[in-house]
C-alpha cells in the first residue's frame, strides 16, 4: 500500500503509543543517533470543521496537541498529536524519518501505517453500521 507522506503522519497521529515505540526502538536498534531539531513541545491548535449543510468553516475550539521534529541519517521527520504524550510523538517523528531518509526499517513503518489504516477504516464501518438505523431516507413526490 501506498502512502502519501501527509497520509503517513496522519496515520502515526492515531498509532497508539505503544505500536510507535516499539516501532522507533526498532529503528534505532542498528545504533544511529536522531539529532531533536524540536523537542516535543505542547501547545494549543484552533480547530476548525465544515459545517455539513451551508459548507461554511467555523472554529469549534482549541485543542491540546503536541509536536517534534527530528533528523535520523539525513531524513527530516515531524510528528504532531493530539494530547501531551511526548514519547509518542517523537516515536512518530522517528518513525516518519525513517521513511523521509529510505532506511531499513522504512518498511516495518509503512506495515504500521496499513494496520492503523486498517484499524481506523473498520472503526469508521462500525460507527457507520450503528448510525444506518437512524437514517431517514424521503420519498420525492412527483
Amino acid at each position: 500500500m501506498e502512502f502519501s507522506r501527509e497520509d503517513t503522519a496522519a496515520l502515526l497521529a492515531v498509532a497508539s503509543r505503544e505500536e510507535l515505540v516499539g516501532v522507533a526502538d526498532a529503528c534505532l536498534a542498528d545504533g544511529v543517533t536522531p539529532r531533536v531539531l524540536r523537542a516535543p513541545e505542547v501547545g494549543c491548535v484552533a480547530t476548525q470543521v465544515v459545517e455539513p449543510v451551508a459548507g461554511e468553516r467555523f472554529l469549534l475550539g482549541d485543542v491540546l496537541a503536541v509536536q517534534a521534529e527530528v533528523e535520523l541519517a539525513g531524513g527530516r521527520g515531524w510528528s504532531m498529536r493530539l494530547g501531551d504524550d511526548r514519547a509518542a510523538v517523537l516515536a512518530a517523528a522517528i518513525c516518519d524519518a525513517e521513511v523521509q531518509a529510505g532506511r531499513p526499517r522504512a518498511d516495518d513503518v509503512l506495515a504500521l501505517c496499513a494496520r492503523v489504516a486498517a484499524r481506523e477504516a473498520a472503526t469508521a464501518d462500525d460507527e457507520w453500521a450503528l448510525l444506518a438505523p437512524t437514517v431517514v431516507e424521503f420519498e420525492e413526490l412527483t
